[in-house]
């Protein structure tokens, strides 16, 4: 399914959402009686999130947008970090109660977990090689160990379209760190924390982007448990509100990040809509 026609199946996804859920879940009640959104995510360097070394606290793009949700939900919030591997079983465990942790949309993810129906971006994934690897083009990739994180959505492409040897790790950290260390000849993770080590990290001056496109653009939702038709209907309001207000677009280039022409389309959409 393109990115596009996720967007324009927005109304589809909630009816059957609502029409699949034969009581109302428990989730949002529990979040409103404790005061409290406890939300996972991924802190695996900016734009995303980081800690801050003078606070020691979480920082960045994923840790506004679950401000935004907790906010929206008139509660405070709880972040947790979790890793690629391990975020859907905190989300099913119900050590958090949704994740926003750079897990874009796949018909994969959607049959195992729910997500919020309005997407709040769209991401895609960038290589990153040394300058003197001779890599200029995806396709150079192929028959070549590529380092990924354990359950990225850029595993099967990679393998299947491009011929690559696929190596995952624990999360971008690990990845990066065998990268460097002869492991592998390129790292895939998502483009805009790629591009930005490349392009200001003087740690990664011999570094750079092997391909000027992105890795399967998808779009970026925020997952919750199945079943949780009621805490995913109040979070798809404050997204869509995001985009009516243009929040997000503001929050973006707050953290050194460019708007997506989706993200624009989705403002306009809003806009127009009835409140």
């Amino acid at each position: 399914m393109t990115p596009r026609l996720l967007v324009s199946l927005l109304p589809a996804f909630l009816l059957a959402a609502s029409a699949g859920a034969a009581h109302a879940d428990a989730t949002l009640d529990k979040i409103k009686q404790r005061g409290k959104l406890t939300v996972g995510v991924i802190l695996s360097g900016p734009p995303f999130g980081t800690i801050d070394p003078a606070t020691q606290k979480p920082v960045g793009y994923n840790v506004e947008l679950a401000e935004g949700v907790a906010t929206g939900l008139g509660v405070l919030l709880e972040t947790v970090q979790v890793q690629p591997s391990n975020r859907v079983q905190f989300l099913q465990q119900g050590k958090v109660d949704i994740l926003i942790a750079n897990m874009q949309w796949t018909q994969e993810r959607s049959e195992i977990l729910s997500f919020v129906p309005t997407p709040f971006e769209e991401v895609g994934g960038a290589a990153i090689a040394r300058k003197d690897s001779g890599l200029a083009r995806w396709e150079d990739l192929r028959g070549k160990p590529v380092c990924v994180s354990q359950g990225s959505n850029f595993t099967k492409p990679l393998a299947e379209q491009y011929g690559a040897q696929i190596k995952a790790f624990r999360g971008q950290p690990e990845s990066l760190l065998a990268l460097k260390g002869g492991n592998c000849v390129a790292a895939v993770h998502v483009s805009p924390t790629l591009r930005e080590l490349a392009a200001g990290n003087a740690d990664w001056k011999d570094y750079a982007i092997v391909s000027p496109s992105d890795l399967i653009p998808s779009p970026s939702v925020i997952w919750l448990r199945k079943g949780e038709a009621d805490t995913q209907a109040a979070i798809d309001r404050i997204v869509q509100n995001w985009h009516r207000t243009g929040w997000l677009i503001e929050v973006e280039k707050k953290n050194g990040m460019t708007p997506t022409p989706l993200l624009h389309e989705l403002k306009a959409k809003f806009a127009k809509a009835p409140l």
